[in-house]
């Protein structure tokens, strides 16, 4: 009897086929026989504690003119899956926290969720690196203008992110006496309404931003160095960064003693770290990406080990 499998998921027609993540799984998961489901967050409803999703039988091709091929909808209630996979990109936003709210119901009955739901919520990308100050790069966390301009002129150069951002957007470098410092501040912070991430440059990033997969706490022994453009100082590939494989150094391996036993608690089983030099900045947990790009340089199937740590859990 073949494994279901349900995926939350942003549009599938919308999908970079050479670089998206969720697809790669896809493709591992029908690879190993499993039957796929497709939805998105507004497919889903509950009618007394039951769980129901508008479901799309899906279909994957290792083919970038024809990758997907999807059924008429039907109501599906949740626990008749086995594993639902929740590849929603950022931001956390009302929506995705009522899902796994919802996904919190259907994992109580059984059904096995990666990641874990109520660690999805739990765990904010830029904040949680707070659990683990031993790795992470001086860090503030504040809408306060006048405490975050005290930390730039101490760092002399910092980095300010928005808390819910993906993919480089919104990120900027500000160096002491910028004189858009200011607005930059109220721009991120909503005139200090909002919490913003403002973490000290680190000069490294002109040898790349690491991507380190972890699978249930283990890493991938390579980490997918993001360098970036001349021109600019954001490690993203979707802001035109370039790649490259490296292995893992020493302190890299450091870095995910630490912090793997933390993910595997949380059943967080597949997670995206992010170092800079020697320092965390980052973690990952609603849409790691980078599957794609770690298999081109080392001829891995990750996907395929994440996988069958899945059927691992199921047994």
């Amino acid at each position: 009897m073949s494994i279901k499998l349900g995926v939350i998921m942003d549009p599938i027609e919308a999908v970079h086929f050479a670089k998206d993540t969720s697809l790669a799984l896809l493709l591992a998961a029908k690879a190993r026989g499993f039957e796929l489901y497709y939805m998105q967050m507004r497919d889903l409803s509950c009618i007394q504690g039951q769980v129901f999703g508008h479901a799309q039988r899906l279909n994957v091709f290792n083919d970038p003119a024809h990758y997907f091929e999807t059924a008429a909808p039907q109501t599906l209630n949740l626990t008749e899956l086995d594993v639902i996979l929740m590849r929603v990109d950022p931001p956390v936003e009302h929506m995705y926290t009522y899902t796994t709210q919802l996904l919190d119901l259907v994992e109580k009955q059984g059904v096995l969720v990666v990641n874990k739901p109520s660690s999805l919520r739990d765990v904010n990308e830029k904040l949680f690196v707070n659990w683990f100050p031993e790795c992470a790069p001086p860090t503030l966390f504040s809408a306060n203008t006048e405490e975050i301009i005290a930390f730039i002129q101490n760092a002399q150069h910092a980095i300010l992110k928005p808390l819910h951002g993906m993919g480089g957007a919104s990120i900027f470098k500000v160096d002491a006496g910028d004189v858009n410092t200011h607005v930059i501040i109220e721009t991120l912070t909503q005139y200090g309404q909002r919490l913003c991430c403002i973490q000290r440059f680190i000069p490294e990033i002109a040898l790349g931003d690491k991507r380190i997969l972890m699978i249930d706490g283990e890493p991938i022994p390579y980490a997918l160095a993001r360098i970036p453009k001349p021109t600019d100082f954001r490690g993203n590939l979707a802001a035109g960064a370039s790649n490259e494989g490296r292995e893992l150094t020493a302190r890299d391996r450091e870095i995910c003693r630490i912090v793997g036993p933390v993910l595997k608690e949380k059943g967080l089983l597949f997670v995206g770290i992010d170092v800079i030099g020697d320092y965390l900045t980052e973690i990952n947990v609603t849409s790691p990406t980078c599957i794609r790009e770690l298999d081109k340089w080392y001829d891995l199937n990750i996907a395929d080990q994440i996988i069958e740590k899945i059927i691992e859990k199921l047994r």
